[in-house]
């Protein structure tokens, strides 16, 4: 699977753009704010519905317009789908494939697999437990369709027990009934959530540290602990035992939604004890094992998407990540840089074609 054609009309800093890209690897490159990673992002909206960087759909609009439009031809199987997004200010989002236009925006995940790797990315190690969390969901929803539905419908149970909690703390009346249904809700899709967290979990430490230790030639000792409640105790017994903490904290406590994923170096915490190298390593091992799970989950090739990843790398690792990436293992690379001929110096070295766009404000040539 690769993306053949990229357009886009009023997105971000551009007006209009249209890219034939290859089916290997593919470098913008421009300086800084020159519009890169807008590019980038306009991918991610073909293969996961949103931007990778902000939420907010309109805030995507190019300042003076109304709307933009993303468009994409993806071959898959030998065959050409077409994949259009569309947002117009203060109306819904319309996302087709082949023409045909999806009520659930959910049913569109996983069809054209990615990975991104950021400089955003940092977050997931120097942020809350929620962002770990996000990274979990973010591989397992691209193999799992009815993953995706459960947690939709766990945090929807989550806000109504939470609201609930709130009500009965302002009014003093408890509902043992209702919270009873809100609980079972809980229960059902947290269970299923968990089990496949935890099997998740099991294969991907392992891909994790195969690709850490390639990268850095086994010079550090990483490892990825998973963290759940329901390690200990059963659902069922966790929201009995915590209903008075609840009530008093107007929250639901106990969870899947408490789960955390802890990175270690040496047996230390990452966030505290890694050099801002050691935790870029970790980062780009971590995304590549992501990129490594989906393959074989869903038996082709997903995208990757490498944004300015080469600050903070010293050359030996930089050209290891190349070399990585652009074996038959991977299919189709997309990377921003500043330097074209950085760029063209790192693939001459290991012999490997590489697309060259020249980025600036707005325009690109090819």
């Amino acid at each position: 699977m690769y993306l053949q054609h990229l357009s886009v009309i009023n997105f971000k800093n551009y007006s209009e753009a249209e890219l034939d890209l290859s089916e290997g690897v593919n470098a913008f490159t421009g300086d800084n704010g020159a519009g890169k990673t807008n590019l980038l992002d306009a991918i991610h909206y073909l293969s996961l519905c949103k931007s990778y960087f902000n939420p907010i759909d309109s805030q995507q609009v190019k300042l003076g317009t109304d709307f933009f439009v993303i468009n994409g031809i993806f071959i898959k199987d030998g065959k050409q789908e077409a994949v259009a997004c569309g947002v117009k200010r203060n109306q819904k989002k319309q996302f087709r494939r082949n023409k045909k236009e999806y009520q659930r925006l959910a049913d569109h995940i996983g069809l054209f697999p990615l990975v991104m790797v950021s400089p955003y990315d940092i977050s997931i190690i120097i942020e809350g437990s929620e962002e770990r969390r996000k990274f979990i969901d973010n591989v397992i929803s691209q193999t799992d369709n009815r993953y995706l539905d459960e947690l939709i419908a766990y945090n929807k149970a989550l806000i109504n027990r939470n609201a609930l909690l709130k009500t009965i703390a302002d009014t003093g009346r408890y509902d043992p009934d209702l919270l009873a249904v809100f609980d079972e809700q809980l229960i059902s899709s947290g269970n299923l959530i968990f089990e496949k967290r935890r099997a998740f979990m099991e294969s991907f430490r392992g891909i994790f540290n195969t690709h850490y230790s390639y990268l850095t030639d086994d010079a550090e000792e990483v490892d990825l602990v998973y963290e759940s409640q329901l390690l200990q105790d059963d659902f069922t017994a966790l929201l009995k035992k915590s209903i008075e903490k609840d009530r008093v904290l107007e929250r639901t406590t106990a969870g899947i939604h408490k789960d955390e994923m802890q990175f270690a170096i040496h047996g230390m915490p990452m966030k505290k004890f890694g050099s801002q190298g050691q935790q870029k390593s970790f980062l780009i091992a971590l995304k590549l094992a992501q990129y490594t799970y989906l393959y074989q989950q869903k038996g082709f090739k997903p995208m990757l998407l490498l944004d300015d990843i080469f600050d903070k790398l010293d050359d030996k690792r930089i050209t290891k990540l190349m070399q990585m990436v652009s074996k038959h293992d991977f299919g189709q690379v997309f990377i921003t840089d500043t330097s074209p001929a950085r760029i063209e110096n790192i693939f001459q070295r290991i012999g490997i074609d590489v697309k060259l766009f020249k980025v600036s404000g707005g325009r690109i040539d090819a």
